[in-house]
């Protein structure tokens, strides 16, 4: 495998160095049902359980082979934590929202971040099995921590339709909303790293030109961003669903080493516009591949991102839980066909 261990080949992929290898890994949701019956780890407890999270983490690195460990396997511990209500799910739903705290404008004046932001029922599950998973590992193998950004975490506060139409209203209150959120997504951010997290993805695709004008997005959410990218110490990814293609030269000089995108960017089209300012991360479908189709076709659309410039193979964004585990272990035989000799 070279001289590289698989964090230090994941760092300098993520900065632009030259490479043995593109690494294959997953910065979103690794957990499916098959891991879930090989380790004993299942949904919903594995979301609730820091030792059952950290058990199926594992499993996405020992038994499918992605190069880094990734946690946790949804997006409600944030919101969760500062206000929302929380469905459980099962065992291959993710939890999700329910009921939110922010039903009329004023009701924003009444978000903060609470003093014990990192000792809540769902942030300290994760930041334990950060340091569980990180103390596995050790220092060969990359642990990324996942946390959803200002713009989703405002979406799941206010709900979806009050935040579409405040954004064209009353767009100084998702603003004010989304300004505390990046304090709580910074103080979180900065507790996984200190707990053992190498990467942090930040995850906020309600930012995406899929959902708001890219007009919007550089006025009201890019400037928090950069606050992100600025108080994090440590390597940062962003991830974004949708076409993100109309933002992309915006968000390669926020910060982030990484962008992570889904399959409707075209890659070699994105290189493009980022050029060495940022590292591609993605973009094989998950939904349209992963899931759906053999291990053929999987290495087929994983060629083909290598071929366009891909930095980092991933799926385009978390993967579906009935997702089979020969096509993930299909990534790594397209890498290798592609990265031999």
């Amino acid at each position: 495998m070279s001289g590289f261990t698989l964090n230090k080949r994941f760092e300098k992929a993520l900065k632009g160095e030259s490479l043995d290898m593109v690494p294959v890994c997953s910065v979103t949701q690794t957990g499916i049902v098959e891991l879930m019956e090989m380790t004993g780890a299942y949904w919903p407890q594995a979301n609730y359980d820091a030792s059952k999270m950290a058990a199926l983490a594992l499993g996405g690195y020992e038994i499918a082979g992605f190069e880094n460990v990734r946690c946790p396997f949804c997006t409600t511990v944030l919101a969760e934590t500062l206000g929302c209500t929380v469905a459980e799910g099962s065992v291959d739903i993710q939890p999700y929202v329910i009921d939110f705290p922010c039903k009329k404008k004023k009701d924003v004046k009444d978000i903060t971040v609470p003093d014990s932001l990192l000792e809540s029922r769902r942030t300290s599950v994760v930041l334990d099995a950060v340091e569980i998973l990180k103390g596995h590992v050790g220092e060969d193998v990359p642990v990324v921590a996942g946390l959803v950004g200002p713009a989703g975490l405002a979406s799941m506060l206010a709900g979806m339709k009050n935040y579409l139409m405040w954004f064209v209203t009353n767009p100084e209150v998702v603003e004010e909303l989304m300004g505390v959120l990046t304090e709580a997504c910074i103080e979180y951010a900065n507790g996984l790293l200190e707990r053992g997290a190498d990467v942090v993805t930040l995850i906020d695709s309600e930012a995406g030109p899929d959902i708001i004008a890219p007009q919007m997005f550089e006025t009201s959410v890019l400037p928090f961003h950069r606050k992100f990218c600025r108080e994090v110490k440590g390597l940062k990814i962003l991830h974004m669903c949708g076409d993100a293609t109309s933002v992309l030269d915006s968000l390669a000089d926020v910060g982030f080493e990484g962008i992570s995108i889904e399959e409707k960017v075209g890659v070699s089209f994105a290189k493009g516009i980022v050029g060495n300012r940022v590292r591609l991360i993605g973009n094989v479908s998950p939904s349209d591949t992963l899931l759906t189709k053999g291990p053929e076709e999987v290495m087929i659309e994983a060629r083909a991102c290598l071929e366009d410039g891909i930095d980092i193979l991933a799926p385009g964004c978390g993967l579906a839980p009935h997702t089979p585990l020969e096509n993930i272990k299909a990534l790594f035989r397209a890498r290798d066909e592609y990265c031999s000799p």
